[in-house]
């Protein structure tokens, strides 16, 4: 498939320009799509309910339950906890925003703890000093692919009685000590974003082993209708229905599910590539000065590879992260910037008195990371672009 893949890629030319991320959709996913314009059914409908049922499959997980994005999916996983305004909950600040908005939409605290500077995951030892009698639960992420040391975690959960949301959305395809994410511990929420390892353009998906969460995301998700609401303008359906919840418009529609139900039959295949790729960039860049790669942990996991994230040395590289990125524009090539510690944006400082310092390790790395382009249709070609690129910006022979 992989070869197929590079050789449906058309090769990319100095002159144009290569993004840091973009997604591979295959011919029959498009197919997929027509047939379901062409079917008059694009919302919520059958084709929704058959990626649910091969997401299930796929991550080994009781409950498999999509949603309209991750974002959506966080808020409803902590809307099932019933947090009260005092309530607390544990996350880092070296994520992409939502994760911290979600806990205050759905009425907690946000408490960041530092994170791991080498793997850039939440560190354990910090969540345990942030733990408080007020603390309900854990939103560790799975930084650019790779699992955060869960055993541990979830020893530490138990002992405090905390609930943990795993904010699996860089980690669709990963797995921690041979267990794939999604089929173990208490709750994890997938992104498939178009920059993520598989899409559906926007969406998102919860696995739980929890009933009553699985119960209450449904019933949220879609209106707080008490049924199966997609079918009720069918000929065995009925229309009438009750609402339980003042719920919300968080549903995935068929046209989603048709990208996604190919995408997920092609995960393996792009995560496989991806893992060439990273390879071929720790080899090549291995031993330079200018940059951190990003590092391995000791315990058994199967990284996803949804991102590239190195490091710029400032004092060796004689240049800002951003200066990078602005320089390798100039080549025309993209590179993302994932990202700010978001305890530094104006609203957490605002509202809870963050303040720069509070987390010097993430404060560090949301300085100097950037991520290099990575993406399942990338042909070798492309990454000798952006290593010769890189070579002539650090002034590397």
């Amino acid at each position: 498939m992989t070869q197929a893949l590079l050789k449906e890629t058309s090769q990319m030319i100095e002159n144009d320009f290569l993004p840091f991320a973009r997604p591979w959709i295959s011919e029959e996913a498009i197919a997929e799509v027509v047939d379901c314009l062409r079917s008059g059914w694009v919302t919520t409908g059958p084709r929704v309910q058959k990626l649910e049922e091969m997401l299930a499959s796929y991550c080994k997980t009781p409950h498999a339950l999509t949603v309209s994005s991750a974002t959506a999916g966080l808020f409803l996983a902590l809307k099932s906890l019933n947090l009260q305004p005092d309530d607390e909950v544990i996350t880092t600040p070296m994520t992409f925003v939502c994760t911290a908005n979600v806990i205050v939409q759905a009425g907690g605290k946000p408490i960041f703890a530092d994170i791991d500077e080498k793997t850039y995951n939440i560190s354990i030892a910090e969540i345990e000093k942030a733990i408080t009698s007020r603390t309900r639960a854990i939103i560790p992420v799975h930084f650019d692919g790779l699992p955060v040391d869960l055993d541990p975690l979830y020893v530490l959960a138990q002992k405090h009685n905390l609930r943990v949301i795993e904010d699996a959305a860089h980690a669709i395809g990963a797995s921690y000590k041979r267990r794939s994410i999604g089929s173990f511990g208490d709750t994890q929420v997938f992104s498939f974003h178009p920059n993520k390892n598989m899409t559906t353009g926007e969406g998102g998906c919860v696995t739980t082993q929890d009933e009553n969460m699985a119960r209450s995301i449904v019933l949220n998700r879609f209106h707080g209708i008490d049924r199966v609401a997609w079918n009720r303008y069918g000929k065995s359906g009925s229309q009438h229905y009750d609402v339980v919840e003042p719920g919300y418009k968080f549903n995935m529609m068929d046209i989603q599910a048709a990208l996604g139900i190919h995408q997920l039959k092609s995960l393996d295949a792009f995560i496989e590539r991806r893992t060439e790729l990273a390879k071929r960039y720790d080899e090549a860049l291995e031993g330079w000065d200018q940059i951190f790669l990003p590092q391995r942990p000791c315990y058994d996991h199967k990284h996803a590879w949804h991102q590239f994230a190195i490091r710029i040395n400032p004092e060796k590289a004689k240049m800002s992260r951003d200066d990078f990125i602005e320089e390798m524009k100039k080549h025309n090539i993209g590179a993302g910037l994932q990202f700010s510690a978001v305890h530094l944006y104006e609203f957490y400082k605002k509202t809870y008195g963050y303040k720069e310092g509070d987390f010097p390790v993430s404060e560090k790395v949301g300085q100097t990371i950037v991520s290099l382009p990575l993406f399942p249709s990338m042909s070798e070609n492309d990454q000798e672009r952006v290593i010769r690129t890189m070579q002539k910006i650090f002034g590397r022979s």
